[in-house]
């Protein structure tokens, strides 16, 4: 009887800081685990080893920034079941898409001696806005419970147990109290997606939105507690405009107090 085929597994890198795929390093023997039941078929970081042809579930790492980007992803699409994107950069164009909206070409004058050798788009874009995404798993980085949940959910035919509420829910479910409610510190916690167990309120520091927009973030009606609670525009603008920076959500709402005067 001939052996099962193992399911491959292929990791990507776009425009990022590896910081994603340094997370999957990290499970450390959770992956020697998966080792054994699935074909971890391409993944540089991990090993030189290469496996072409058709993969059950790609990862992908990074933003869409070049004109080759927007080629490779397209091809890595074509040759994958299943596509997750992992992380800020990939899910929401990363801190790179802090240059979308300004002049692209001053910029490359400016930084690089020989600017006719730079082929780069005008804008840091998210792997959705180029091809098929089977599901986004947010964070700069990415929770390493959170990636094992989704790699064997995907292997195994169902959808991954990620919640969707707020980092707001995990202050409560580890006893945090609220940095907004007992500090009137501004906060990003009720719009972020949870998955970092609240690490920073819970060391008396303000959620700074690292893993996103939650599921239908009302960045509106934070941006005025935020000014009810003393803080300047542009405190709001720049808040907004960090790793998320082109999620739609966090876009609209850093780009309505950036616009004007302070």
């Amino acid at each position: 009887m001939a052996p099962l085929r193992k399911p491959k597994l292929a990791v990507w890198k776009f425009a990022s800081c590896d910081g994603c795929q340094l997370s999957l390093l990290d499970c450390e023997d959770e992956i020697l685990a998966l080792a054994d039941t699935i074909d971890i078929a391409h993944f540089p970081e991990f090993s030189r080893r290469v496996t072409r042809g058709r993969y059950d579930l790609s990862l992908v790492e990074g933003s869409i920034t070049t004109t080759h980007d927007r080629t490779r992803i397209q091809d890595i699409r074509r040759r994958s079941k299943k596509l997750v994107t992992i992380g800020a950069c990939a899910t929401a164009g990363g801190i790179q898409a802090l240059r979308n909206g300004r002049n692209l070409t001053e910029f490359i004058s400016v930084v690089y001696a020989h600017p006719e050798y730079i082929d780069a788009l005008a804008t840091s874009t998210p792997i959705s806005d180029h091809v098929k995404v089977d599901f986004e798993l947010r964070g700069c980085p990415i929770d390493k419970a959170q990636l094992l949940e989704t790699i064997l959910a995907f292997l195994h035919g169902r959808r991954p147990s990620i919640s969707t509420t707020s980092v707001c829910t995990e202050c409560k479910a580890r006893g945090t109290v609220c940095i907004m409610t007992a500090k009137g510190a501004p906060c990003l916690g009720p719009v972020t997606h949870a998955g970092c167990g609240a690490i920073c309120p819970a060391y008396d520091r303000a959620c700074y939105g690292c893993f996103g927009p939650m599921e239908s973030p009302n960045t509106t009606s934070l941006a005025k507690q935020w000014s009810a609670l003393g803080a300047p525009r542009d405190q709001i603008a720049r808040a907004f405009s960090t790793f998320n920076v082109a999620a739609p959500a966090f876009e609209k709402t850093a780009r309505a107090h950036a616009d004007k005067d302070n």
